[in-house]
């Protein structure tokens, strides 16, 4: 396992290879679409594994949806894609030791939070099409649900929810980092996600997908408005949760020395 300070430098290293890749674009967009796309799978998944158990009255309901949307960050990190949330924690990191600066890093999570965008609208439009998720079944009956829920949450809990799920997802990555065995990678991935579904906090990139759906089935509360008011709210408390409770919060007193840093792989 690797030391705090070995995975807060690795993971500046990563920082700078992320700010790298933006000078790529058509490389770059394609790999935030990916994860954009890949998080959407964990929301279809979700709604189609746990909206049977909704319409039973089973009180597992929760449960199931959060083991079941492991898959989804597991992708992520396994496949490989850029991914908005963690990047918070990893550009964070790049920042503090000085291997890009903040206005960069800013800029490059904001490019990563478009190219999600744009992922899960595709992906969106792609499950749209399927009628998986139509109205009638189980999982279109969920998924409405939570688009209704959403849109009447206040903007004041939606940023509250946002930094508690970033908080677990930064975790995930974070921990899955200093592991060096797969099996004990996935597990850790899936148990974090697991905690942040199951307790209903938010994260914006996911919400990406469950609004586009809404928007293309016309939904109630599904809106352009109330879309880009859930990924404001959303999108700050993540970034406070990925940023600052796991980011900062590890990188805090860590000045590598430059021999180190260069010797640091990703």
């Amino acid at each position: 396992m690797l030391t705090i300070e070995e995975n807060v430098a690795r993971q500046s290293v990563a920082a700078a290879g992320k700010s790298a890749l933006l000078s790529q674009r058509w490389t770059f967009l394609v790999r935030t679409m990916l994860a954009g796309a890949y998080i959407g799978i964990g929301v279809v998944i979700m709604t189609t594994a746990s909206g049977p158990l909704i319409a039973a009255g089973s009180g597992f309901a929760p449960l199931v949806s959060g083991l079941v949307f492991g898959v989804a960050l597991t992708l992520v990190v396994i496949a490989g894609a850029e991914l908005a949330t963690s990047s918070m924690m990893y550009l964070t990191h790049g920042a503090m030791l000085r291997r890009i600066t903040w206005g960069r890093a800013g800029g490059v999570l904001l490019a990563t939070l478009g190219g999600n965008l744009l992922g899960a609208l595709a992906f969106g439009g792609l499950v749209h099409a399927s009628g998986v998720l139509a109205p009638g079944t189980p999982g279109g009956a969920m998924l409405a649900s939570m688009v209704e829920h959403k849109a009447a949450e206040p903007f004041g809990q939606l940023l509250v929810r946002g930094i508690l799920c970033n908080l677990l997802v930064c975790l995930a990555v974070w921990c899955a980092n200093r592991l060096t065995g797969e099996v004990a990678k996935i597990m850790v991935i899936v148990a974090c996600v697991m905690v942040f579904i199951t307790s209903g906090f938010e994260h914006v990139v996911a919400n990406m997908t469950t609004f586009s759906l809404g928007l293309y089935g016309g939904l109630p509360g599904a809106t352009v408005a109330e879309f880009a008011r859930n990924l404001l709210a959303v999108g700050l408390g993540n970034t406070i949760g990925g940023a600052l409770l796991v980011g900062a919060a590890y990188g805090v007193g860590i000045r590598t020395a430059p021999a180190e840093r260069e010797a640091a792989t990703v």
